[in-house]
């Protein structure tokens, strides 16, 4: 049985209690031995026996950012070969620590539509045949529009382009929304959408997070 640690918690304005409860039935669902923690503190421990690591940790200050430890058990934890499974919030979490971000991927800069802004906006599937995004077509979003700096060795399954109605210069600029990546022995998962339980909810989105989970997910990974 796959062992998971869930981590949610922070910033409330991502609705961080709302969304495990969503969480939890989806964990639940593939069958997965949970333990779930809204305490940081949580990543100071031995992180290596989980087969999962699901961080839906909000930030909300550039200032924040994981103690010298606990960016040592995570990565590392990572590196010996758990799977790492974050979205939208945890693009922008723990701000100060450069290598969480080199781990995920990304670092987000902003949404041009503005904080909260339900600006609707295109998701194309990049990579059909991997299985993350197994049995999803292109679909539309209406929330917040992530622009991020994105690592290029990030294996890109879904990316929108953004129509430059709030920032003109940025009209048909592409970017990728969701990907995978490795990192050691561990694999690495992440969506940038979810800033609305509605958005993880939207069958496509739920579906990959799901597809997401068992991929990354060391017991399964294949």
């Amino acid at each position: 049985m796959t062992r998971a640690l869930y981590l949610y918690g922070g910033w409330p304005g991502h609705n961080p209690y709302g969304v495990a409860q969503w969480t939890r039935a989806v964990l639940d669902g593939l069958g997965f031995d949970v333990t779930e923690s809204n305490d940081i503190f949580v990543l100071d421990q031995d992180l290596t026996g989980y087969d999962l690591i699901v961080n839906n940790w909000n930030n909300a200050l550039l200032s924040e950012t994981l103690t010298p430890s606990q960016e040592a058990a995570l990565l590392g934890a990572v590196e010996a070969g758990t799977g790492f499974v974050s979205w939208h919030g945890g693009g922008a979490a723990f701000r100060g620590s450069v290598m969480y971000h080199l781990m995920l991927g990304a670092d987000v800069f902003y949404h041009p539509a503005g904080e909260g802004v339900r600006h609707p906006y295109p998701l194309y599937v990049v990579d059909h045949d991997h299985p993350v995004t197994h049995g999803i077509e292109d679909f539309d979003a209406a929330s917040e529009q992530y622009y991020m700096n994105v690592d290029p060795r990030n294996h890109v399954l879904l990316e929108t382009v953004f129509d430059g109605a709030h920032m003109p210069w940025l009209a048909g600029q592409r970017m990728p929304q969701a990907w995978t990546k490795e990192w050691g022995d561990g694999r690495v998962f992440y969506s940038a959408l979810g800033h609305y339980l509605e958005d993880l909810t939207h069958e496509p989105v739920a579906r990959l997070v799901r597809q997401g989970l068992v991929w990354a997910s060391r017991d399964r990974a294949s």
